[in-house]
């Protein structure tokens, strides 16, 4: 067990102390402010203040872990090694850099609270943040952070064994449309129909009635081949199913279609099934709960995992009422168009509520990889050399490599060519 010695014990300090040395480096970790404890302590021990007692193991920390509410943080980032740290701590620490403020700055996204530039969406924008500024945001910089207090820790410690995390794959298949012409009800069928011949598009015309007809699969029914996947595999999927009204932004199967339930009943006989919750549902948590119920009564589970449409966060109220309806895990947390470490971790954490300065139940598995972040690069070559990159990165600090995919991104469509073998080296990159 380590023990830190701090001058003050807030939640910021536990909830960052915990998601590095216990979640990361798989350390238990106490606190305390009686010096006499601190000397009395015979294994792992370190200091977290502005000076240290005496020759011990002392990181300088920052005022971000002692302050409530938020301030306008100047940060200036630097190089550190083969990464990058901010908040530097002086002479006399261990550390060049209190990666406790830093991670928590990150964990927290302190930056999202702050006025930033949205996109079209409401959506914080990879170009506002703080990593894609100075060039980490495709490193988790906490974890590799993490490493290097364990190396520290190591050399003070020379007789204490540090348990050993290995590296994982969290797949997860977003399905805001099961399938593309079937079970889409008359009116939207003809409507369809009319669409195709208004834009000539004679041959999605001619495709459309040859899976009506049963002649053809619908090219957004992948669920046979995620299912085929799934079963060579030990680690589960998460199918996450958007089951809300039709609107403007939303447009799945309707629920009473009995091969839309069917299929959700299927899948979740072989993977973790779960909520992609509407674009309405973001603001109205009565629409939230309603899904919420829905899901779970053709499921018959309590649900578990959530993802927001369009992957729009709106801070801290979207995580907020994930808390109160008792939702535990959050896949929303990424950006659209680019790859990288948007809370620069690669570890699932908790959610830190910092308007009431409290660490919630809400678990949030970051993703580091979402299937349209990859259509900006032209050809196959170029889309696995940058995953590839990013699943290095993940390897390693031994962490949790959480990649978004949608079921028509395993179709034949254009624009998808060579996405199933893009998800297939994610699961092998697992063995």
């Amino acid at each position: 067990m380590l023990l830190v010695y701090t001058h003050k014990i807030t939640p910021r300090v536990t909830y960052t102390f915990k998601h590095i040395c216990k979640r990361i480096l798989g350390i238990e970790v106490c606190f305390t402010s009686k010096v006499e404890d601190f000397i009395a302590h015979d294994s792992l021990k370190m200091s977290y203040t502005k000076q240290p007692l005496s020759s011990e193991l002392f990181i300088r920390s920052n005022d971000l872990l002692f302050e409530t509410g938020l301030s306008d943080i100047d940060i200036n980032v630097q190089t550190w090694g083969n990464t990058k740290g901010f908040f530097p701590t002086g002479e006399r620490s261990d550390l060049p850099f209190d990666i406790f403020a830093a991670a928590f700055y990150l964990l927290s996204r302190y930056e999202e609270y702050l006025p930033h530039v949205k996109d079209d969406y409401g959506r914080f924008l990879a170009s506002e943040s703080l990593a894609f500024i100075n060039k980490f945001l495709q490193q988790p910089v906490v974890d590799i952070w993490a490493y290097k207090l364990k190396a520290v820790l190591s050399e003070r410690f020379p007789n204490y064994e540090f348990p050993e995390r290995s590296y994982g794959v969290q797949p997860v298949i977003d399905v805001p449309m099961a399938y593309y012409f079937k079970n889409k009800g008359f009116l939207r069928t003809i409507g369809g129909t009319l669409n195709d011949l208004r834009r000539l598009r004679l041959k999605q015309l001619y495709f459309r009635y040859l899976v009506l007809f049963g002649f053809k699969r619908d090219p957004y029914d992948t669920f046979k081949w995620i299912i085929r996947r799934q079963k060579q595999h030990n680690f589960k999927f998460t199918v996450l199913f958007l089951i809300g009204d039709y609107s403007t932004y939303d447009k799945n199967i309707n629920t009473n279609k009995k091969d839309f339930i069917s299929l959700i009943k299927s899948v979740a006989d072989y993977c973790d099934v779960g909520l992609k919750a509407s674009y309405f549902s973001l603001t109205d948590i009565s629409i939230l709960k309603k899904e919420k119920l829905k899901m779970e009564s053709i499921t018959h589970t309590d649900l578990k995992a959530v993802r927001h449409s369009f992957s729009k966060l709106n801070l801290p109220t979207s995580y907020r009422n994930l808390v109160e309806l008792e939702i535990h895990q959050d896949y929303t947390m990424g950006y659209i168009n680019t790859l990288g470490f948007r809370a620069g971790t690669c570890t699932p954490f908790q959610f830190y509520d910092l308007d009431y300065e409290v660490q919630t139940p809400l678990q949030i598995n970051p993703y580091h990889c979402l299937d349209f972040g990859l259509l900006k690069y032209n050809s196959l070559l170029d889309k696995t050399e940058h995953l590839q990159k990013i699943i290095n990165e993940v390897k390693a600090v031994n962490g949790t490599f959480t990649t978004v995919f949608h079921n028509y991104s395993f179709s034949d469509l254009d624009r998808w060519k060579g996405y199933r073998s893009l998800f297939n080296l994610i699961l092998e990159s697992a063995e």
